[in-house]
């Protein structure tokens, strides 16, 4: 058997630093200069170490920090195509992925977000089985698996039984410039097969209900109501949130991270530093909303609050809003965290209480990836 795999080590390094992705080099030196790190090598390898009983798999990569780096650091030994670059970029994921199906490959996995799926699409489009490691600020596509070590597990269950067979997933991509304008502008590009394991992949995210005004009014009534005073609230990204925002008179921040206190606002687009920097030792609290259709409440538009700040915070301190629409749209499934921190996913799992409408809280499972 053999196995493309492709790393874009600068996915979501934007993330943190509440810069919404990493398209772009000028976004990407901001990016660096705010002190982000590369995220996908680490989850790439937690990815790749769930392959590491197929001793007689043949691996190709790309040179340096789009996989060799990581495959050797795991004691592979894997054939690399390509020559080295000081910098890479979005035709290095293209020229690698044309050279993995020119090689035969039986399947490629790759670590990155929604660009470096189009990436890879505009290569291989659906000639071959694919599926993404979650490594990107943005996750709208239907390719990656619900956590990187679910796509390890994907890899490994294809290559060992390909009887599984495969299905179309979804290419999606949306415009980072407006996103970073609060406006979420989302394009289908296509679709690419994807091994037969739905239960690890990733489910397109839902819009919800043309209903859900009445209930989210609710939920903003009932979390300003019980707001305590001298006490910092992270407030969360998503149209479940702006309304406890609006009806504070207060500009809201729709993809972004805000904190305030006392019904005030304290700081309005923050990164990581900047929430750890305000809320210090005080007592604070994260509202956050679930993605309808999917079920994550961290670890998909909202890397700001990251594992620290949850850390910082506790779970006692975590208020989580949604409609019964969304919750409705899981179909059983729990919640998901995934905050890249194994030690802070595990204080997650458990259950959460979930505020539907204003006469309304749910006790709902949760699940750290």
């Amino acid at each position: 058997m053999k196995l493309g795999v492709i790393v874009n080590p600068i996915a979501g390094m934007g993330g943190r630093v509440g810069l919404k992705g990493t398209d772009g080099p000028e976004i990407l030196r901001l990016a660096r200069e705010m002190g982000a790190v590369p995220e996908s090598p680490k989850k790439a390898m937690k990815a790749l170490t769930q392959l590491k009983e197929l001793v007689d798999l043949e691996i190709l990569t790309f040179p340096g920090e789009m996989g060799e780096r990581e495959l050797l650091e795991l004691g592979w030994r894997p054939t690399v195509l390509g020559d080295p670059k000081e910098e890479t970029g979005p035709e290095d994921t293209v020229e690698a992925a044309i050279g993995m199906l020119d090689e035969g490959v039986d399947l490629i996995i790759f670590a990155g977000g929604d660009g470096t799926a189009r990436n890879v699409y505009s290569a291989v489009g659906d000639k071959i089985p694919v599926i993404g490691i979650p490594a990107g600020v943005k996750i709208h596509s239907g390719v990656f698996a619900n956590h990187p070590g679910s796509a390890g597990e994907i890899a490994y269950t294809y290559l060992t039984n390909m009887d599984i067979g495969t299905k179309d997933a979804e290419v999606m991509d949306i415009d980072e410039d407006a996103f970073r304008d609060g406006v979420v502008s989302a394009r289908l590009y296509g679709y690419m097969k994807i091994p037969n394991m739905p239960d690890l992949t990733q489910t397109q995210k839902s819009s919800g209900f043309a209903d859900e005004s009445e209930a989210i009014a609710g939920i903003a009534e009932k979390v300003i109501e019980e707001m305590e005073d001298e006490v910092y609230y992270i407030m969360g990204s998503g149209t479940t949130i702006r309304p406890i925002m609006e009806e504070l008179g207060i500009p809201n921040t729709l993809l972004g991270i805000d904190i305030i206190r006392n019904k005030e606002l304290v700081a309005s687009d923050v990164h990581e530093k900047q929430i750890l920097e305000i809320i210090g030792d005080s007592k604070a609290k994260i509202i956050v909303t679930v993605i309808g259709g999917q079920g994550y409440v961290f670890g998909r538009g909202n890397q700001q609050i990251s594992a620290e700040v949850i850390k910082r915070v506790g779970k006692k301190n975590i208020i989580v809003v949604a409609p019964r629409s969304k919750m409705v749209s899981l179909d059983g499934r729990p919640l998901l965290a995934d905050t890249g921190d194994e030690e802070v996913n595990r204080s997650l799992d458990g259950y959460i209480t979930v505020i539907m409408d204003y006469y309304t809280e749910s006790l709902q499972p949760i699940k750290g990836l």
